[in-house]
């Protein structure tokens, strides 16, 4: 292993220390319909996000708001001594990925069937902070 790569692996390890991750995984929306709400809270602040979640009318919005609060909590634990107003903690990076589907017949005309697709999609949420200050 070079030198460089090593460097990089190091810098990588670093930046993962200070990001909160959280994850949720087989929910059972359809991914078209959990993007529609995780673009209203993609690089916003989280106290921000919060409010536009609790607010909005979409199913999704409730799942996205544990996930929330669950990133919260885990970033709380990387960093214990750190005020999460002074560190401006704002959502980074949410991505959602299509699940497993569950397929289903329904019955159609003249002895034929239709398959019904229950998606399910798997969200992906990073925390970040603005103010990087040690004090």
């Amino acid at each position: 292993m070079g030198v460089r790569k090593r460097n990089r692996a190091e810098e990588l390890k670093e930046q993962k220390s200070q990001l909160a991750i959280a994850k949720l995984n087989n929910c059972p929306t359809s991914p078209r319909k959990m993007r529609l709400v995780a673009d209203l809270v993609r690089g916003k602040d989280v106290g921000h996000a919060l409010q536009i979640l609790k607010f909005s009318t979409k199913a999704a919005s409730g799942r996205l708001e544990k996930l929330v609060l669950s990133a919260i909590a885990n970033w709380q634990a990387k960093n214990e001594d750190a005020d999460i107003e002074q560190a401006g903690v704002f959502i980074k990076e949410i991505k959602v990925d299509s699940g497993s589907m569950l397929k289903r017949l329904r019955p159609a005309p003249q002895g034929r069937a239709h398959r019904i697709r229950k998606r399910s999609n798997h969200v992906t949420l990073i925390l970040g902070e603005k103010n990087n200050t040690e004090s």
